[in-house]
């Protein structure tokens, strides 16, 4: 059964995520909260942000939300899944399929939760804050009104 994630917070988090791997080589967060007003991600880290850092994602983000990619779905075979993901985080009683969100080509992942069906009504992405602490980087992000 799938998260009640507010879909465009949630499919931003997924671009947020997909830019953090590009940009800094880490894994995807391992802890996030998903909310319509404003949302977190937590990220195994060595320190925290920098401003032209907080910019640069902010930015890339930004533009990947304007290409007003498709957001699909498909179900692979879950043999086939884990030697592309990590599917540490599926629930136990995933079976012998598995979810994979497709964001235009810029990410995939598998995932159970509501996403929009096109980039184009998130509404624009912001970072508000971000803070470290024990090796933990966490991003809070808010989107602008959705159109």
């Amino acid at each position: 059964m799938a998260k009640n994630y507010f879909a465009p917070m949630h499919t931003a988090e997924h671009i947020l995520n997909q830019t953090m791997v590009r940009k800094f080589g880490c894994d995807r967060s391992f802890s996030n909260h998903i909310e319509k007003k404003k949302s977190k991600c937590d990220y195994h880290f060595s320190r925290n942000l920098v401003e032209s850092e907080i910019t640069s994602i902010t930015s890339i983000v930004n533009e990947e939300i304007s290409k007003n990619h498709d957001v699909t779905e498909e179900y692979i075979n879950i043999d086939v899944a884990e030697k592309i993901f990590n599917l540490s985080r599926l629930p136990e009683s995933t079976g012998n399929s598995v979810r994979i969100i497709k964001i235009g080509d810029y990410d995939s992942c598998p995932c159970i939760g509501e996403h929009v069906n096109n980039t184009s009504i998130i509404g624009e992405f912001k970072i508000i804050s971000t803070s470290f602490d024990d090796g933990i980087l966490r991003i809070r992000f808010r989107l602008s009104d959705i159109l």
